[in-house]
């Protein structure tokens, strides 16, 4: 083992060094059994990742199983947040991220002192913030939400009471727009990855592919431009599906076989959507929209994270104990029906 972890490498930001090969698998496989440790990979991890994992999914769904597992140590194939939820809701367990420097463009988009601010100018409102945040942020707020149940989140707040939605402004907009509420202020945060998504790139698939159906992530930069086009009769408005990776999971089992479909979101959801329907043409609305934070997580930085223990993910207890409080609000009112 020793020999294989002196091939390790870290070019470019990105351990590197190792093939996924079924060398590389039996070691992973043995290294998981040494540690009692389980592997969660989120929908937009590398297709190597995703199929050594022991659950894929989004990053809630995976933080709840990882709760009701027997393992001691999760080791969480994602961003820095997503690991942070699986402490936050695993408290007694070692929570491992294969590379720690893996961040996420939306939950830097606002900070604990922003929404602390923020509060203060509406101290009356209702904070929803997105679980795609940090534990600060979270511990800061009232109900968290996915992006399947944020429409439902804000319809439990009394109609009379301000909500500040954070941090993603694409998803606050559609919320907004399914919900009629003027009361509620939008964050102007964004992931660049679907806010690279846009209008033009799905306009011209739209265009080019003029019967498939689209998958389009409410986070996207395209998706207001999406319901106008099908406002406007230029798309058939059923065959627009605003959907959270969950959601286009589940719609991808009822697909016809050798219809075309275009996705709007992070291209490694490709992979599960074509394993989910083989029958089904899936292809991207932007084929360039990848995020180079879940990407950090390599067959190298899995390896390496197994074998010395790397890098513990720790939340401070009396900010876990107040950012579970929003995760449990959220929960309260319904279960997530697909996450983020």
């Amino acid at each position: 083992m020793t020999t294989y972890l002196e091939n390790l490498t870290r070019e470019s930001g990105v351990w590197q060094g190792v093939e996924p090969d079924e060398k590389w698998a039996r070691k992973i496989a043995r290294l998981k059994h040494e540690r009692n440790a389980v592997i969660l990979a989120h929908n937009y991890q590398i297709p190597a990742i995703q199929d050594i994992a022991d659950f894929t999914g989004d990053s809630l769904a995976l933080s709840r199983k990882a709760a009701d597992t027997d393992a001691d140590v999760i080791v969480f194939c994602g961003v820095h947040f997503m690991a942070e939820s699986a402490k936050i809701l695993s408290p007694t367990k070692t929570v491992l991220i294969p590379d720690k420097e893996a961040g996420c463009s939306l939950a830097d988009s606002i900070t604990a002192d922003q929404l602390r601010q923020w509060r203060s100018e509406h101290p009356d409102a209702v904070v929803v913030s997105y679980v795609n945040t940090t534990a600060e942020v979270k511990a800061l707020t009232d109900i968290c939400c996915t992006s399947s149940n944020a429409v439902d989140v804000v319809e439990s707040v009394d109609p009379d009471t301000e909500v500040l939605f954070c941090p993603d402004q694409f998803l606050g907009a559609h919320v907004k727009r399914e919900t009629g509420r003027d009361n509620i202020r939008i964050w102007s945060g964004e992931c660049h990855v679907h806010a690279g998504i846009s209008a033009t790139k799905l306009a011209e698939q739209a265009e080019a592919n003029p019967d498939a159906d689209l998958y389009i992530h409410p986070e996207c930069g395209c998706a207001n431009s999406a319901i106008y086009l099908a406002g406007e009769g230029i798309i058939d408005p059923e065959r627009v599906h605003m959907l959270s990776t969950g959601g286009m999971l589940e719609l991808a089992h009822t697909a016809s076989p050798e219809r075309t479909v275009l996705v709007a979101t992070e291209i490694g959801m490709l992979h599960q959507l074509r394993g989910a329907a083989p029958g089904v043409n899936f292809q991207p609305v932007n084929d360039r929209a990848s995020c180079r934070y879940m990407k950090m997580i390599t067959p190298a930085a899995l390896l390496r994270c197994l074998a010395e223990g790397k890098d513990e993910v720790d939340v401070p207890t009396h900010i876990a104990d107040k950012a579970r409080a929003s995760l449990e609000a959220m929960i309260s009112i319904g279960e997530p029906g697909g996450g983020e």
